[in-house]
């Protein structure tokens, strides 16, 4: 069983049990989390008395992520901060009423946001072991749009200095299926990464990303592409003269390849679909939204040779 899946008996018995598996070579870190047992902050001190025993007694240098839990202390959070690598606070709904949809029992500005901002605040203070914070959504438990998740995920970034989230598609259990309650494709939540990745890495905002009028991302199409179709004015763009920026905005193009062209092109400029394959560009993908030395990819490239692969 997964150390992540285990309850919490004694903080000395997970901790010899992490430690034995750690020195045969076989976790590099673990993620503890637990559901709130009699209160909140019994429940955390049992969580960071476990990451202190691995810490002091087993001497584990590397990485853990601890569950702040809903309620939990200014003193707490603090505490699990001095010994965790990571922390997350899930706000599993991205407003007040969604949440009380799947989880009525929490209070989402009093119980989450409000422990969001206290990490974000021992984080500015540099005087942690802690780096950075996360946070995740469960998607289609509580009929939210893909919008509306997104929309406060850029505003955790900007103001919560948020390392990242993620998503998680709602898979309900047999019974709730025969309520009505229906599984969440996990498409929907490939295109929410796609999308956060935009935001997150690729310099997009949250205004520039496209939802039907149900206020969802397009299943069929990743978000980038969408973009791109929707805004024949930015293209072609010329391999050898577009800015990183430009460049990462290009289907089958991301910040590595982007990054490989700038670099390559101060010496030897592009000439070639296959100079710009080992770039890491998808040229199947970049095609129709480039030129290289003033022509077309279908000009340069022989028939048959537009390769697909992820772009990096």
């Amino acid at each position: 069983m997964p150390l992540r899946a285990m309850p919490i008996r004694v903080p000395a018995e997970l901790a010899e049990l992490f430690s034995t598996l750690w020195q045969k070579g076989l976790v590099q870190g673990f993620f503890l989390s637990s559901g709130v047992q009699r209160n909140p902050d019994s429940t955390m001190a049992r969580m960071i008395r476990t990451v202190e025993i691995v810490r002091k007694k087993y001497g584990f240098p590397g990485y853990v992520h601890l569950k702040i839990l809903p309620g939990t202390s200014f003193e707490a959070v603090e505490r699990a901060m001095r010994v965790s690598t990571r922390v997350s606070v899930n706000l599993e709904a991205p407003s007040p009423d969604r949440l009380a949809r799947i989880a009525p029992g929490k209070d989402f500005h009093a119980d989450l946001v409000r422990r969001m901002g206290w990490v974000r605040s021992i984080l500015e203070q540099r005087s942690t072991r802690c780096v950075d914070h996360t946070t995740q959504f469960v998607v289609g438990a509580a009929d939210e749009t893909d919008s509306e998740i997104l929309s406060v995920t850029e505003r955790l970034y900007a103001k919560m200095k948020l390392k990242r989230a993620y998503y998680s598609a709602f898979q309900p259990v047999e019974e709730e299926v025969q309520e009505g309650r229906r599984p969440t494709s996990t498409l929907r939540e490939h295109r929410l990464y796609q999308a956060d990745f935009l935001m997150r890495r690729y310099g997009f905002a949250f205004d520039e990303l496209s939802f039907d009028k149900g206020g969802n991302l397009s299943v069929e199409e990743d978000p980038k592409r969408v973009w791109a179709s929707n805004h024949p004015e930015r293209f072609p763009v010329e391999i050898n003269r577009a800015s990183r920026e430009e460049l990462m905005r290009v289907p089958g193009i991301g910040p590595q390849s982007a990054r490989r062209i700038v670099t390559r092109r101060v010496k030897d400029k592009y000439s070639s679909p296959e100079e710009l394959r080992g770039a890491g560009a998808v040229v199947g993908w970049a095609a129709p939204y480039i030129l290289i030395n003033g022509k077309s990819v279908a000009e340069l490239e022989e028939p048959g040779q537009l390769w697909f692969w992820k772009e990096r």
